[in-house]
């Protein structure tokens, strides 16, 4: 029955976009056709996947073949946070929701993106401040409320490699990410209100140097999601893109190794 409630309210929000299913768009209203789909997801190759440091491994082994048993199977050991992943509320604050008490609208949100790669390239400890998201409404209008934010550091380019995780001679990675002031801002403002999700194509909403996750912490009550390793954000708009959150649901998750699309429009 939470499989299928799930299933319903992604087939019901989806369907918002669309007029008579997906038929002809009326005026002011899209239609599913009027959509095209972009994948965000990096593929998750134990060869090339940056693990989190004191995750656990990331391994793929074939178990069988084709020729010699029929069929092709692997094993796929990892953790809920390995590659591309979303994280529920349960991941850093003790009585706050696991995966499977999520809802489908959860998962599914209004999508705006802030491109700091420029600043990002300065300072690889850039924490995006309100002034910054004030500046973008300038821009490009208001935040919409219980959006997923996403942060565009330029750091998808480096998947793969050492530079992900940028360690320093001490050890100490440094990635960007949202200032808390930044991200209480955006709470008190309910543009992440009871549901919505910060994302970036780093490995955690706040800066690497900030080991107390203090951002996370924040995030993580009601109903709001982190989307992490983000890829391909040339390919989402600033604004008027959905986002749709796939992944495992497992039983009292932390969240999951995700597939997330983008419904950007096509006009």
């Amino acid at each position: 029955m939470r499989r299928r409630s799930m299933l319903a309210g992604v087939v019901t929000t989806v369907g918002g976009m669309a007029v008579a299913g997906a038929g002809t768009a009326s005026a002011g209203t899209l239609g599913l056709k009027d959509y095209r789909l972009v994948n965000l997801a990096h593929v998750n190759d134990p060869d090339r996947t940056n693990v989190y440091p004191g995750d656990p491994a990331f391994t793929m082994t074939t178990v069988t073949t084709v020729p010699e048993d029929g069929f092709y199977l692997q094993y796929v050991r990892q953790g809920e946070h390995t590659g591309t992943h979303w994280g529920a509320p349960s991941h850093f604050n003790e009585g706050e929701r696991h995966a499977d008490e999520l809802d489908a609208e959860d998962l599914f949100l209004p999508a705006v993106k802030v491109d700091v790669r420029a600043r990002a390239r300065r300072d690889a400890d850039y924490e995006v401040t309100v002034a910054d998201l004030q500046r973008w409404e300038r821009e490009h209008g208001r935040i919409p409320q219980e959006a997923a934010i996403v942060l565009w550091t330029g750091w998808e380019d480096r998947w793969g490699t050492p530079a992900f995780y940028n360690f320093d001679a001490s050890g100490q990675m440094h990635q960007p990410g949202f200032s808390l002031e930044a991200a209480r801002w955006l709470v008190r403002t309910g543009r992440l209100g009871r549901r919505g999700a910060l994302g970036t194509d780093t490995f955690s909403p706040e800066r690497a140097v900030d080991t107390s996750y203090a951002v996370s912490k924040l995030l993580y009550r009601e109903r709001r999601i982190s989307l992490e390793v983000l890829a391909n954000l040339a390919e989402l708009p600033a604004t008027g893109a959905h986002v749709l959150v796939g992944g495992t649901v497992n039983r009292r998750g932390s969240g999951s190794p995700a597939s997330v699309y983008a419904f950007v429009p096509k006009r």
